[in-house]
């Protein structure tokens, strides 16, 4: 990451979150930029409307995407990179000036030398944890990215907090059921809680589902970004909020709104009532929550 100039075309290998800031970052520092995912549709594991929806922000922005598109070899071409990938229509070569690799991270924990104290490790070199963050060791501990799970900042403090508060307040806490938010900063932002349809039916579970473009938020309009939209699913037999997926301006904050109320066990219609300053993003909820009642219910 240490260039010394803006490449003449970046090739992105991996349509994940950091694949997709890192992507949108060159092309706005004036790259060309194309974005290779070997799946059928970027972020996959997002639903497909936000997934869909991504990729028309990004190629607003003039990047080139590439998905179902398998690398298989990668090799110098005339001072320049050459990327052979495989598609449902054969072979063919994408050539560049840089590559970046952003498809996954493997823990740095071979030099621990970890089996000779019988600490137990995945196939990928991850140490195995249960949920009070405790190894197959007793008394031995790990937090952080090198345990597995969400590899996010806030993740890695809240493993601190668990430790802290059973090893030395005495508590009983657990990462168990954890909410675990997220924000990828692209521009607009999205940022997702709780929740996702996909994983709410392969789960079983009942839900409703209110959506708004964010072309329907005053706040957006009058700051002239419209893109994107917000997405909550609900449970209507008891109004508690299930998830939601914030794909707009300042979409992580608007998702951490949404986060307090479901840490605080607000039902929906808590926040389709209240009174919110104007013209804040906040008012927005009102609208997208009064949403609800007109949905129809989803289950597996």
């Amino acid at each position: 990451m240490e260039l010394d100039a803006v490449p003449s075309h970046l090739i992105v290998l991996g349509g994940g979150f950091i694949g997709l800031e890192f992507g949108q970052m060159f092309r706005r520092f004036g790259a060309e930029v194309t974005v290779v995912e070997r799946g059928s549709r970027l972020a996959p594991r997002e639903d497909e409307d936000v997934c869909s929806a991504l990729g028309e922000v990004l190629r607003d922005d003039g990047i080139g995407l590439r998905t179902g598109a398998r690398p298989r070899r990668v090799a110098a071409d005339n001072g320049a990179v050459a990327l052979t990938l495989a598609t449902d229509d054969g072979e063919e070569t994408l050539r560049g000036s840089h590559l970046l690799v952003a498809v996954g991270r493997v823990p740095n924990t071979e030099p621990l030398n970890l089996d000779a104290a019988g600490i137990e490790t995945t196939d990928s070199g991850h140490i195995v944890v249960n949920e009070r963050l405790q190894t197959s060791v007793g008394g031995v501990y790990t937090i952080g990215d090198v345990k597995g799970g969400p590899a996010f900042t806030h993740i890695a403090y809240d493993d601190y907090r668990v430790l802290r508060t059973n090893l030395i307040d005495g508590g009983d806490a657990t990462v168990a059921d954890r909410m675990v938010p997220y924000t990828v900063f692209i521009d607009p932002q999205f940022a997702r809680v709780g929740l996702s349809e996909e994983q709410a039916s392969q789960q079983g579970i009942e839900y409703a589902v209110a959506k708004m473009p964010m072309s329907h938020v005053a706040r957006a309009i009058e700051v002239a970004e419209t893109r994107g939209f917000i997405k909550v699913l609900v449970d209507p037999a008891t109004e508690q909020i299930l998830g939601c997926a914030v794909l707009g301006i300042e979409g992580g904050e608007m998702m951490s709104m949404i986060q307090i109320a479901m840490m605080g066990k607000l039902p929906y219609s808590a926040l389709r009532e209240a009174t919110f300053a104007h013209p804040t993003l906040a008012e927005a909820l009102n609208n997208l929550f009064g949403k609800v009642e007109s949905a129809s219910a989803h289950t597996q």
